[in-house]
């Protein structure tokens, strides 16, 4: 009987250390997925923001909600190495308005060295055809540019089948003329609803903030923008942030030729 109990208190003692092992490789396991989450974003005080820094080029896309900029300013700031590498210049808006910062922007941008593009901001109810047109009798892209950017935000009443008829138009039209696919941007929430599954061969700038991870928008991407509520140097108001999935070879590769 006194072998059998010291058996059955060896057999606990063992369980019990085979437990506390597995509690803490859990624990490691969790401070480490806790670390890493913590390490994808950091707060910067100079840019007002959390940034994932996991990224290794940021920008910024700008209208003339943000006033006459410095670009010499934002293409200088550097803090702890996070720079701005790349910026998106609102063009154009419906059948014929033009953004009243565009020219000087676009002009200045290239300027201060900064890698730009230029979007039009998409009217569902307008024909996708003439606001392509407007596009592309303002925005005079050139090599080394990013590609142009459709950006839609709302249906404003369309049904999806005329919305995508529209958006389909804009993009064969410029593509037409530029030579390489434009991108779309847009929430993860819109493209689920309103465009998957026929444009999911453009590149895509998806916008995506409530949670600090990496948007789940079911397909690959190529810009996310992060925030709305940055600051840089140069520049008066908020500003919204992106990060650029890949590296400066990867980006130079989706530059126009």
């Amino acid at each position: 009987m006194a072998k059998v109990k010291r058996k059955y208190w060896v057999h606990k003692w063992v369980y019990w250390c085979l437990g506390l092992v597995l509690l803490g490789i859990v624990g490691v396991i969790n401070y480490q997925l806790w670390l890493s989450q913590e390490d994808r974003f950091v707060r910067y005080q100079e840019f007002g923001i959390e940034i994932p820094v996991n990224f290794s080029l940021h920008g910024i896309d700008v209208s003339s909600y943000q006033g006459r900029i410095n670009w010499p300013m934002v293409k200088a700031m550097d803090v702890r190495g996070v720079h701005i590498d790349f910026a998106f210049i609102k063009a154009t808006e419906g059948l014929g308005r033009v953004d009243a910062q565009f020219r000087r922007n676009w002009e200045n941008a290239k300027e201060a060295g900064m890698t730009r593009g230029a979007y039009h901001f998409f009217l569902a109810t307008k024909s996708g055809r003439a606001q392509a047109e407007n596009f592309l009798a303002t925005a005079n892209m050139e090599s080394g540019d990013i590609p142009p950017v459709l950006d839609i935000e709302e249906t404003y009443g369309v049904r999806d089948s005329v919305l995508r008829q529209r958006v389909q138009e804009w993009l064969d039209v410029v593509q037409t003329s530029i030579g390489v696919k434009p991108m779309i941007y847009t929430s993860v929430d819109f493209y689920r609803r309103h465009l998957t599954g026929q444009f999911d061969a453009y590149p895509l700038w998806v916008a995506h903030y409530l949670q600090e991870n990496d948007p789940k928008a079911d397909r690959e991407w190529d810009f996310w923008q992060h925030s709305k509520t940055g600051h840089v140097s140069g520049i008066s108001t908020f500003v919204d942030f992106s990060v650029f999935k890949g590296d400066s070879t990867a980006l130079r590769q989706i530059l126009l030729p």
